[in-house]
């Protein structure tokens, strides 16, 4: 019994480890968030972006580990949501930026000239995705 338990102290730890020097590779090796700051015209800000990625990760890995839920009105919950939205997909526009997807992506299916095309097939797909699956598979 003992040895199971330092063995799932070990593995947990260890993938633990593993995750959170992924994250900060992924966020230090591909410069995300000075990325992030000059695209939107914050360079001022980096701190503040780098203090609410840390808060995010602390907060998120202290719900995951906690069976903790927030009773909220929905009321509360759609700024909530929006700005966790926004800051995710600024997020995920600075890495497509740093690592040129569309330029590439679009070489590739042969729309060189369409790039405008590409995002906003990108953007609806996404926005359609979203209501299809939060109107239609959640709310049944």
């Amino acid at each position: 019994m003992t040895i199971s338990v330092i063995l799932t102290v070990f593995i947990g730890f260890a993938g633990g480890l593993a995750v959170g020097s992924g994250f900060v590779a992924f966020l230090t090796v591909l410069g995300i968030i000075p990325r992030l700051t000059q695209l939107t015209k914050t360079m001022k800000m980096i701190h503040f972006y780098e203090v609410a990625v840390i808060i995010g990760a602390l907060t998120g890995g202290f719900i995951s580990l906690n069976d903790y839920t927030m009773h909220l009105t929905p009321i509360v919950l759609i700024p909530i949501g929006l700005s966790s939205g926004i800051f995710i997909g600024l997020l995920a526009a600075a890495l497509t930026e740093v690592l040129n997807v569309f330029p590439i992506l679009a070489k590739r299916i042969g729309i060189d000239g369409q790039i405008v095309v590409l995002i906003m097939a990108i953007v609806f797909g996404k926005i359609f995705g979203s209501l299809f699956h939060w109107l239609y598979l959640v709310y049944q």
